[in-house]
């Protein structure tokens, strides 16, 4: 009696359905992103309910003066930002400040950097050195403006002019003469660097292939910054213009410990300071800080749509 011999194949895994692979993938998705849970509630706990906190405030009528009196004011609180002589003053003083402080820190950050670009001896000293103003602390720096730098009697700059042009050389009192300029300064002494880093980058990463051949074509110097450099850095000084206005708009310090908001001064920032500090109008302060935070998304959002237009740049 013969039997048969059966071969069996190999039992081959069933595979899982799509839903229960889509499942899967979520699962995995959510163990990942499980740890930044705690972070992101702790940002959203420090900086959005503050904020929305502020947003429901700027619709209100609450001055710490008149107790009594709060309660709904709609856009009344917007209107008289608007309206208010101090904080269209406040808004042109911001402008101002911000425009200069960019444009010069810009012009100087792009001129250091293009020296810096140039191989010589102490290079990497000399690149520590220029990013060392935009590391120290803002009130330490303004500080150092006010007392080492400007003052009359024993300033650095009135004693230089001493130095120069004798003991009959004048001693102006740079504040009083310029105190928005005395700011300007201070600002561009401290955010040059920040725009001389950015351009330095975009220097460094120039084709330079392409400029030797120009040179051995016979362009000159000037031409081939103007045709090749300016081009090649133009979203980086664009980039850099964009975040150095989001915090010069919001500076306070510079403006605070130089000049106190006086002398014409006084920029948004220090404006609201003063609303909700010296007059106690909450509702009014909350409505130009919601302003101030605006124009800062704003400028934020052409920032980052610079930054992402650099990355896709970099990917080609």
């Amino acid at each position: 009696m013969s039997t048969a011999t059966e071969t069996r194949e190999p039992a081959t895994p069933a595979s899982p359905s799509p839903g229960r692979s889509t499942q899967l993938a979520k699962a995995g998705d959510w163990a990942r992103r499980a740890p930044l849970l705690p972070a992101l509630i702790f940002v959203i706990l420090m900086t959005q309910l503050p904020f929305l906190a502020t947003l429901v405030i700027s619709f209100m009528n609450w001055n710490a003066y008149y107790p009594n009196e709060r309660g709904f004011a709609g856009f009344d609180n917007f209107r008289r930002v608007f309206t208010d002589v101090n904080a269209r003053q406040a808004v042109i003083v911001t402008i101002l400040l911000t425009v200069a402080v960019v444009l010069i820190s810009l012009v100087l950050g792009l001129g250091i950097a293009m020296l810096l670009d140039r191989k010589f001896r102490g290079r990497g000293v000399v690149r520590t050195l220029m990013i060392t103003p935009f590391l120290i602390v803002p009130v330490a720096a303004a500080l150092l403006w006010k007392h080492a730098l400007y003052n009359p009697e024993y300033g650095l700059f009135n004693g230089l002019l001493k130095f120069v042009f004798g003991e009959n050389a004048p001693q102006p009192d740079w504040i009083t003469n310029n105190p928005l300029w005395a700011i300007i300064a201070s600002l561009v002494w401290q955010w040059t660097p920040f725009m001389m880093l950015i351009l330095l980058a975009g220097l460094q990463s120039r084709p330079l292939d392409v400029v030797e051949a120009a040179r051995i074509d016979g362009a000159s110097s000037w031409q081939i910054f103007r045709s090749m450099t300016l081009p090649h850095l133009r979203q980086y000084i664009e980039l850099s213009g964009l975040l150095g206005a989001i915090y010069v708009v919001q500076n306070f310090d510079a403006v605070f410990t130089i000049t106190s908001g006086g002398l014409g001064t006084a920029n948004l920032p220090y404006f609201i300071y003063q609303t909700f500090y010296t007059a106690q109008d909450y509702g009014r302060a909350s409505a130009a800080g919601v302003v101030v935070v605006i124009g800062t998304i704003i400028i934020a959002t052409l920032a980052l749509r610079s930054v992402f237009s650099l990355f896709k740049e970099e990917t080609r």
